[in-house]
């Protein structure tokens, strides 16, 4: 039987970009997932992608993954349901649907999901109210797969991009949609470090920066983080048990995998109720699918007391009404403009990629992970110390090259960290 062309340099992949093609789908593999012998490995991705699945899916079984599962997801089938369904079944989830993440959890698996919108707008105009209900109901049936597989790393997960022609042209609108994508895809590679042939020992370097940062950040006991720039002035407390995240994370087995690919972060979980104050979103982002912008938040003892946008508004308002903990903080991280995402000088306007160009704070659920003994408290002392919980967690840009970030020690010494977007001192590369 004759094996059917592979087309993983089809139309879709300039020529030239064939070798970074094939060192991303490395990185992913060996670096973002690190697929283990034997491992089962879902893989999520709108159709769109089938070339960059078809090399991910060779690389997975070159590493010896013992089943690959392929789930395609068509944005306009997604449409179409929450158009077209009655209201009393947008809650509803198969059994199946939930078992699935179970198994992924209890076999400890690996998990990739690939981001890409071939429709960026195609939400954008249905009921939020609706978007909002199937999305709550999506992560209630998963939910055993965040609480355990990604908050306990049982799950080595990975999220990545890949280019389509729309996403494309949403970046560089001034191209035509051939080079636009071709320069996506291009930037994606050059800010993945797959743009040339040390791009492993780049991301161990990188790793190693991230690891150290964080390390030196928890050390130093931070009882507040102050954001000062155009538009903002914002207190967020911390929680005494906090720890800060960069880089790698560890399955319980001592495996390494990388969440996000790229990542420059710097995260860790504030205490909910300790956040005052006024805030400028300094980038637009996705609730929804919808693009929300100009955004302007206050905080008042924690939690959303008024916020003002020029486009988003009622996606944002529904999306905050999802629980009690929709208004709160569950997550604060710092990025500096020596991150190669801020230095392209794009908006990417995809979250993985902006989150990863400026500071940032996220409402909604937090990370355990992220608290000293975390993993092992109870709903109960979570609400105790103010670690938020949530079905929503969207990332919030909120600095840029004019905006500060002091800390405010537990001894009450004050220590700048970030000045006019740069890290500073031994902060610094």
């Amino acid at each position: 039987m004759t094996e059917p062309a592979n087309h993983v340099s089809s139309n879709l992949f300039h020529p030239d970009l064939s070798e970074s093609l094939g060192r991303y789908a490395q990185l992913i593999v060996a670096h973002g997932l690190n697929v283990q012998p034997g491992q089962l490995v879902q893989v999520m991705s709108e159709v769109y992608h089938r070339p960059l699945l078809q090399a991910l899916v060779s690389e997975m079984y070159q590493r010896g993954a013992g089943f690959v599962h392929v789930e395609l997801s068509d944005p306009l089938l997604q449409r179409a349901r929450i158009k077209g369904s009655r209201a009393e079944f947008l809650s509803s989830t198969p059994a199946f649907y939930t078992a699935k993440f179970r198994e992924l959890v209890d076999t400890e698996a690996a998990n990739l999901k690939v981001l890409g919108p071939e429709f960026p707008d195609y939400l954008s105009d249905l009921d939020p109210q609706a978007v909002n209900q199937v999305r709550k109901a999506s992560y209630q049936a998963a939910k055993h797969f965040y609480t355990e597989g990604i908050e306990r790393s049982k799950v080595h997960w990975c999220v990545v991009a890949a280019a389509t022609p729309a996403w494309a042209m949403r970046v560089f609108p001034h191209l035509s949609e051939s080079a636009a994508v071709l320069r996506l895809w291009e930037e994606i590679f050059r800010i993945c470090r797959v743009d040339k042939p040390d791009f492993m020992a780049r991301w161990d370097l990188h790793n190693q920066i991230l690891t150290r940062r964080a390390q030196d950040l928890t050390a130093l006991n931070i009882r507040q983080l102050r954001f000062i720039g155009p538009g903002t002035d914002l207190v967020v407390g911390l929680s005494e048990r906090a720890v800060f995240r960069g880089g790698s994370a560890h399955s319980p087995k001592g495996h390494s995998f990388e969440p996000n690919l790229p990542t420059e972060e710097c995260f860790t979980t504030p205490d909910c109720r300790l956040t005052n104050g006024i805030v400028s979103a300094t980038r637009p982002f996705l609730v929804n699918g919808t693009m929300v912008k100009g955004l302007v938040i206050t905080f008042k003892d924690g939690e959303i007391s008024h916020f003002e946008c020029s486009a988003g508004k009622a996606a944002l308002e529904a999306y905050l009404k999802s629980d009690a903990g929709a208004k709160k903080l569950g997550e604060v991280a710092l990025v500096g403009t020596d991150s190669p995402i801020f230095q392209s000088g794009l908006v990417f306007e995809e979250i993985l990629f902006d989150e990863n160009a400026a500071c940032h704070i996220a409402v909604g659920s937090a990370y355990k992970s992220c608290l000293e003994g975390g993993a092992d408290l109870s709903e109960a002392q979570c609400r105790e110390i103010g670690c938020n919980s949530s079905s929503v967690h969207t990332d919030i840009m909120i600095s840029s090259e004019q905006v500060d970030v002091r800390a405010t020690l537990a001894n009450g010494e004050l220590l700048t960290l970030i000045e006019q977007g740069r890290w500073v001192g031994s902060f610094a590369v």
